[in-house]
């Protein structure tokens, strides 16, 4: 998490952000039984072996702990996968590891599809629980 001074809300940002860049924001309201989801069609990163672009259909959800993921911060966090070279399954448990250290959640679920490449669907559900 940043700092006050270096928070990206509210900032003009150009270009991706590293996981420990990523920002959060206070939840005042931990004793509520509260499920935040962020879902995407624009998630993309390249084959590693192929250096082939592959397209995700990402569904986020957590249930937050005493922090929210910034959606401006995760926007800029996923355009980091753009250009890099990772299989569907390595990305799933990277986006979950990333976004656990991050915001500490009671518990998330990364749902994660790449869409079809030569004939196969691929879907991954990695899930952390507190």
């Amino acid at each position: 998490m940043q700092d006050d001074n270096t928070r990206l809300l509210g900032q003009e940002t150009r270009g991706s952000i590293s996981a420990e860049e990523l920002d959060t924001v206070p939840w005042s309201y931990g004793d509520t039984d509260a499920m935040v989801e962020f879902s995407t069609d624009e998630l993309t990163a390249l084959c590693p072996v192929t250096g082939q672009p592959d397209f995700y259909d990402l569904r986020l959800s957590y249930r937050p702990g005493e922090r929210l993921i910034e959606s401006k911060a995760l926007k800029l966090y996923l355009w980091g996968f753009r250009g890099r070279g990772i299989f569907a399954e390595d990305l799933a448990a990277t986006l979950l590891k990333d976004l656990v250290a991050a915001s500490s959640p009671a518990e998330m679920t990364v749902d994660l599809t790449q869409r079809v490449r030569g004939g196969l669907e691929i879907r991954t559900v990695v899930r952390h629980s507190a």
